[in-house]
This record gives structure tokens, C-alpha cells and sequence, in this order.
């Protein structure tokens, strides 16, 4: 019977994944590349850093930019009024000429007959229409000028992912902001909770949550020409594993999900097969974390695996303050009684086999 046991148990039983001891052996202490950490409030309080989103100092320092400034590639539309019969734009018998669809190069400059090359990006349309008229004024008496601009093509923004309607947007008075250019775009196309925003400009990004967009005003940036809006499904999450109810990747949404909400998400702890002493949170911490949690500086990325035992009397106290992030792996271990029943299982099926087998020879002969 014993050596029943040990050939079996030197096979390998069906499991869910290594045993409590197995986790330890990989410890660092025993040649591994993981640290074994038991978690307590201390261990609860360092390690429970959670990246979050937003933007940095120069996305929310940025002032909006004025609406009617004109840019290169701009269209501007010119309407000019003569004091004479015939004058230089007018026909005969006319008294205004209109110019239409003028586009800004990309130096910043329009043409106007009679008033040649004239800068136009960087002033509003009414300081251009002020410079325009003393251009004309010296060949044609008290000249009249209008100038409207046409579209925003030279101050835009691209709005990409999950919109309603994608597309390059100009910015206008009513969508100098991000929230108003996600409104011009129809708004997000998934649920709100789950809308992350990327805004890209030049090589610095910056995230926020759709949600977080509108609660705090100070993440409703000012857009600058060029930027680059991304709506986009969030994907942060963590992967279930072992004696649980489920095994599964399991989103994370914009929640501050704990150990506990974590297991029970996925259908909590298997009360055929978990050992409620071996729940493994298993992370790479960055150095800023990890040095603390060790007590001890290090350098670069490291592996730890955060070690949480409900039966102790805070052990779910702990659970519930253990805070999961993006990327973690949540695994349960079998009770060691498991193995076992499996063994004296796959033993005595294997004789009741047997004799079943020299039963039906019997039977037979």
C-alpha cells in the first residue's frame, strides 16, 4: 500500500497548480527569483500603491487658445467696399469685391491684390482686416474691409477609438476643451466606466478616466493644435488561478478592487479543494515599492509573491485591505488533505478496477 502512495504521489496527481511548499522552494532564500512575503498592516500599507491616471503640470498649465486667431491652413473669406466708380478690386458699377476661400500657407501668409504678401497667422480676423486697410488705403480712397474666418483647419485636433464619430476636428470657441471636442465627437461609444482618454501631444501623453474627466475640472485640459484624442476600453486586469471557483482573467474596470472582492469575484474559495492559508497574490513590485516592503533598497523590477492566510483572526481583515492592481495573478493552493484523498482514490479505483476485471474472468470461466 505505501509504495502504492509513493508511486502515485512520484507520478503526479491531477491539480490545479504547485502546492504551498513548492511556492516556498522558488523562494529567494532557496536559490529562487521570488520573494515570499506574509502580508500584514505594514506590508498592507506599502505595498497598496496604485498607479492612477491624469495629467501632468504642462497638459493642465496650457491655456486655451484664442478661438479667433488665425493659423496656417486657415480659410479666410474677404469682402472689400471702394469709395469710387471703378477702383481697383470693383468693377464698374459694383462697390465691393469678395474674396473667398483665401488659405493661410504654411509660412502664415494670404495674398491680397494691391496689398501683396500679408502675415496673416497670429492675429484675429479684425486686427488682419485693420492691417488690410492701410495696405489699400494708399491707392484707394477709405477702403472698407471685412474679414471672416472660414473654417479652423489650421488649429486642429485628431479624435480617435471608441467615439461615436471619429475624425480631425478644428477647435473652435465651443471646443477649446477636451470634453467639449469629446462632445463634438458624439461622445464615447462603450460604457463610461470603463473610457480611458489618451491625449498625445508632441512626445508627451497623458491619461485620465472618462468618469474622472467630469468630476474634476482640472483634467478638462485645454486642447492645443495637433493633439491627438484616443477613446479607448480599458484593459487592466488580473488573472484567477487554483483551487477557486473560477479560473479566468477578470477585468479590473476603474475600481479599487481588493483581495477579498478578487475572490469573490471569480466564486470565491473551492470548499472541496482551497487551503484558506495559502491565497498568493503574485506581482512584479517597481523599486520604489518593493525596496520598502523588503526593508532594503534594490534596484530594478522584482518578483514578489504576497502571501495572505484568511484563518488567521485578521487574516480577512488584511484580504480586504490587500489592494489588487493591474497585471496580478491571484492564486489559491489546494489543502494538502487533497492530495491525499486523491491518492487513497486513485488507488482504491485502481483495485476496485482490478477486481472487477478478475471478477468478470471468474465469472467467465
Amino acid at each position: 500500500m505505501i509504495a502504492a502512495l509513493a508511486l502515485l504521489t512520484a507520478c503526479g496527481l491531477p491539480r490545479s497548480g504547485p502546492s504551498k511548499k513548492e511556492i516556498y522552494s522558488g523562494a529567494v532564500e532557496h536559490g529562487g527569483n521570488a520573494a515570499i512575503i506574509y502580508v500584514n498592516e505594514h506590508v498592507t500599507r506599502t505595498a497598496n500603491f496604485s498607479p492612477s491616471y491624469g495629467f501632468s503640470q504642462s497638459f493642465r498649465n496650457s491655456s486655451a487658445i484664442g478661438a479667433d486667431e488665425i493659423r496656417p491652413g486657415d480659410v479666410l473669406g474677404l469682402s472689400i467696399w471702394e469709395n469710387v466708380d471703378d477702383g481697383l478690386l470693383t468693377s464698374l458699377g459694383t462697390s465691393s469685391t469678395q474674396l473667398q476661400e483665401i488659405q493661410v500657407d504654411s509660412g502664415g501668409y494670404i495674398f491680397v491684390p494691391y496689398a501683396g504678401r500679408i502675415q496673416a497667422s497670429g492675429n484675429t480676423p479684425d486686427e488682419l482686416r485693420q492691417i488690410i486697410t492701410e495696405k489699400l488705403s494708399d491707392q484707394t480712397p477709405d477702403p472698407q474691409v471685412t474679414v471672416a474666418r472660414v473654417a479652423g483647419d489650421g488649429a486642429t485636433v485628431s479624435v480617435m477609438g471608441k467615439v461615436v464619430s471619429q475624425g480631425v476636428f478644428p477647435i473652435e470657441r465651443p471646443t477649446r476643451t477636451l470634453s467639449a471636442m469629446l462632445a463634438k465627437a458624439g461622445g464615447v461609444a462603450i460604457e463610461p466606466e470603463i473610457s480611458v482618454i489618451t491625449v498625445k501631444r508632441g512626445s508627451e501623453t497623458g491619461k485620465v478616466w472618462l468618469t474622472d474627466l467630469y468630476s474634476s475640472p482640472t483634467n478638462d485640459i485645454a486642447l492645443r493644435p495637433g493633439d491627438i484624442i484616443l477613446v479607448e476600453e480599458d484593459q487592466r486586469s488580473f488573472t484567477a488561478l487554483g483551487a477557486l471557483g473560477g479560473q479566468t482573467r477578470v477585468p479590473l474596470g476603474n475600481e479599487m478592487i481588493s483581495a477579498v472582492e478578487a475572490i469573490a469575484m471569480v466564486g470565491g474559495l473551492s470548499s472541496n479543494l482551497a487551503d484558506p492559508t495559502g491565497v498568493f497574490i503574485m506581482r512584479d513590485e517597481p523599486p520604489s515599492v518593493a525596496s520598502k516592503v523588503l526593508g532594503k533598497q534594490v534596484n530594478g523590477t522584482q518578483r514578489i509573491a504576497y502571501v495572505l492566510d484568511l484563518t488567521r483572526p485578521n487574516g480577512l481583515f488584511l484580504a480586504r485591505d490587500f489592494l489588487i492592481r493591474d497585471e496580478d495573478t491571484v492564486y489559491v493552493t489546494e489543502a494538502p488533505y487533497v492530495q491525499w484523498q486523491k491518492t487513497i482514490g486513485a488507488i482504491t479505483g485502481g483495485l476496485n478496477s482490478a477486481n472487477t476485471v478478475s471478477n468478470l474472468t471468474d465469472g467467465n470461466n
